[in-house]
């Protein structure tokens, strides 16, 4: 596994909700998001409703199962979680919904891999809070009505684009979550260190801040690999020095990139024409899936490469960062 892999692996579930904020005060970044959702909670509790179903897209690591949970904690509700890929039939939905009672949470991850079929069950579920389910199939089918106690659905998602106009349509608010600037992953750092119980350096948090590709998962992921070499070393607070040493071991240099973003960025470079997706998958022995989902979104939001009609090209920025001498392509 890459140490900057942004998707979350099993072994990580534990400590990440341990170094959950637990309210929306102690959560950091997202700011005007967090404006926004202290507005709606108030005004939902004010008047003993349900919050309306929320849509939480963008990068995997930047925090949309930590808001649901805090959102969860804010209204004083049950919540319960499913990834969309588990749901296989109408009927796993239809048991969850059923056993929901009054303003509970129903926290749906990777939403956008919802079955057509089972999509459709949730509409009526949202806009009515009832459930028609067919029994039966040709002229002998039934359609039965169950109602639902009221409900919040907040969905996740890494690929807004894929939802459904119908379903996207059903959320009353959506959020874009935005990559960390610096100084937010060092106060993240901070406080994981904290809670962890030993103690960081202002320049070792900047230097962990700045190879975290603007995502607090991975931020958390490399703390925890620096306190490794520095407990190793004896060192009994994390300093710059060892901090820069354990993410260089570790492959990851000034600005979050690892070996495979370089292999990315050279291919483009080397091509000197824009290239397509199946074909750097190719190049690359990953599949398409992975270098959209996991390669492609740090390099384009910080403008190392190019989405054209003809394909993927790199930046002027590239370049330079990798010492290239940018070609006729500009």
């Amino acid at each position: 596994m890459r140490i900057v892999e942004i998707e979350k692996v099993s072994f990580e579930e534990g400590y990440e909700k341990s170094l959950r904020p637990q309210n929306l005060d102690e959560y950091i970044g997202q700011e005007q998001i967090k404006r926004n959702l202290k507005v709606f909670i108030e005004a939902a509790k004010k008047r003993k409703e349900s919050l309306d179903h929320l849509l939480f897209f963008g990068p995997p690591g930047l925090g949309k199962t930590t808001l649901a949970n805090i959102i969860a904690n804010e209204m004083g509700a049950n919540i319960k979680t499913i990834s969309a890929p588990m749901l296989e039939k109408q009927g796993d939905l239809a048991a969850i919904l059923t056993n929901l009672e009054e303003g509970d949470i129903l926290f749906i991850d990777e939403i956008h891999r919802l079955k057509a079929s089972i999509e459709e069950v949730l509409y009526s579920a949202m806009e009515d809070f009832r459930l028609d389910i067919v029994i039966g199939s040709g002229p002998a089918a039934q359609t039965i009505k169950i109602d639902v106690a009221r409900f919040t659905l907040i969905g996740a998602t890494t690929r807004a684009g894929m939802l459904s106009n119908p379903l996207r349509d059903r959320f009353g608010m959506s959020f874009r979550l935005n990559f960390y600037n610096e100084e937010e992953l060092g106060l993240i750092i901070d406080l994981a260190a904290k809670k962890l119980g030993f103690n960081i350096k202002s320049d070792a948090k900047t230097e962990i801040a700045k190879r975290s590709r603007g995502t607090p998962r991975i931020a958390l992921r490399l703390l925890k690999r620096v306190r490794d070499f520095a407990e190793v070393e004896n060192k009994k607070t994390i300093d710059a020095e060892i901090a820069r040493y354990a993410l260089n071991e570790l492959g990851i240099d000034e600005r979050g990139f690892d070996e495979l973003d370089k292999r990315f960025l050279s291919l483009l470079i080397d091509a000197k024409k824009p290239l397509g997706l199946s074909t750097i998958a190719a190049a690359l022995s990953e599949d398409e899936g992975t270098i959209e989902e996991v390669i492609e979104p740090f390099l384009l939001a910080n403008g190392y490469i190019e989405k054209t009609p003809k394909g993927r090209i790199a930046t002027r920025k590239a370049y330079e960062v990798l010492n290239f001498t940018p070609h006729t392509l500009f």
